[in-house]
């Protein structure tokens, strides 16, 4: 299928493109459970792309470096209005989150995080927990619907939960393995011999990868903090050489900001952890906070914009590409077994997330009634989410009861 040109996107398609992934920036939060409000409403509500074709773009999100949740949101916008639609979707997605996280930033420097603040965002912890996994139940049905896809799903699951393997060794096995299972083209027996093959020699490379010593994108390099052009350069190595999604480019950003360069304390790095949950959009965006904190709003804009930058570079350059072999027939078995990969890899991000979501009964209490109300009554994501704020702010002022007792 031919993709759009600037010509051919009509400007009414741009708008919906710009309006509704502004919307999604502004509005929903949960790092990787944001992917769920992406499917809700961009390929269930609005059907910009199928199931099919959705779970294609969670494993190439998933398989290069850079922000996960954006990169799925260029996906989609590409999809929907082809090269210059995915630049401005994607711009549309990440501004609102600076803006907010600037917002915050500044009223924390003068305020500090508010009690109010955390309650709300107790509240919201099981809301984006729920949402994440009815998104995870709604695509799996379709990564799964045969006994092989469920297998490979199960085994990428194990894998991610009990193995060192990282996400995209994990995601190329299950691309190879599909090659082997799924593939219907001519010479099939040769192709499954090479898929056995290749699969042998990715799993051993991955494995001494992954017990080797890793090597960080900022090692034998200490950036000045009062020089933008050095923390430019910093946040763009980040963008460009971590993969994982933004809750390992977090966990890389704190091993460096504070234990190697002493940029910050370890209590302001978890403030800036709480305003990033207070922040709608890609977590990520903690970079314009570290930024704020070493230069002001100019050291913001230049952490933010070098930390997102690889994500747009990356996938606009992909995308068209992947348009072309997409209906190969060895590419559609590849992503056919990479599909229930990253819903089981996925699955065992959820299951890692929730003990921190969910700390007691009451919000185990909000967490079922957010799938209850989602999926029975249809209430939509942003309606949930306000309700579990609300909530989160009421259990502040009630007594400690069996309910509020954490587990």
């Amino acid at each position: 299928m031919a993709t759009p040109t600037m010509d051919a996107t009509s400007a009414s398609d741009s708008k919906d493109i710009a309006t509704t992934l502004f919307r999604l920036g502004a509005t929903s939060y949960g790092g990787p459970a944001i992917m769920g409000f992406m499917q809700a409403e961009l390929q269930e509500r609005r059907k910009w792309v199928s199931k099919e074709r959705f779970l294609e773009g969670l494993a190439v999100a998933n398989m290069v470096p850079g922000a996960t949740a954006t990169q799925l949101g260029i996906f989609l916008a590409y999809a929907r209005g082809g090269w210059w639609g995915g630049l401005l979707g994607g711009l549309a997605f990440v501004v609102p989150a600076f803006v907010i996280m600037l917002a915050l930033t500044i009223a924390y420097a003068t305020l500090g995080v508010t009690p109010l603040a955390r309650s709300a965002l107790y509240g919201l912890g099981p809301v984006v927990i729920g949402l994440f996994a009815i998104a995870l139940y709604r695509l799996g049905k379709t990564a799964a619907s045969s006994v092989p896809e469920a297998i490979v799903g199960i085994v990428a699951a194990v894998a991610s939960a009990t193995t060192r393997l990282g996400i995209v060794a994990i995601l190329v096995l299950a691309g190879v393995a599909g090659l082997g299972v799924f593939y219907r083209g001519k010479a099939r027996a040769r192709v499954r011999t090479m898929a056995a093959l290749v699969f042998l020699a990715v799993l051993s490379l991955a494995w001494w990868a992954s017990t080797a010593a890793s090597v960080s994108a900022g090692a034998g390099w200490t950036p000045n903090p009062k020089s933008l052009l050095d923390v430019g350069l910093y946040f763009l190595k980040v963008g460009a050489f971590t993969i994982g999604g933004g809750l390992t480019m977090i966990a890389f950003i704190q091993d460096q900001v504070v234990g190697q360069f002493g940029w910050m304390t370890p209590r302001e790095f978890v403030d800036g952890l709480a305003l990033g949950q207070l922040t709608p959009g890609p977590v990520l965006m903690i970079a314009a906070y570290v930024g704020y904190k070493l230069a002001g709003v100019a050291g913001a804009a230049v952490a933010a914009t070098a930390a997102f930058l690889p994500s747009f570079v990356i996938m606009l350059s992909l995308l068209p590409v992947l348009d072309r072999v997409r209906q190969l027939a060895w590419v559609k078995a590849v992503m056919k077994g990479m599909g229930p990969a990253v819903i089981g890899v996925l699955v065992v991000s959820l299951v890692r997330l929730s003990p921190a979501a969910v700390p007691d009964p009451l919000a185990l209490v909000i967490l079922v009634g957010t799938v209850v109300a989602a999926m029975a009554l249809r209430v939509g994501a942003f309606k949930l989410m306000m309700g579990g704020a609300v909530l989160g702010i009421l259990r502040s002022q009630l007594p400690v009861t069996a309910l509020t007792r954490p587990f």
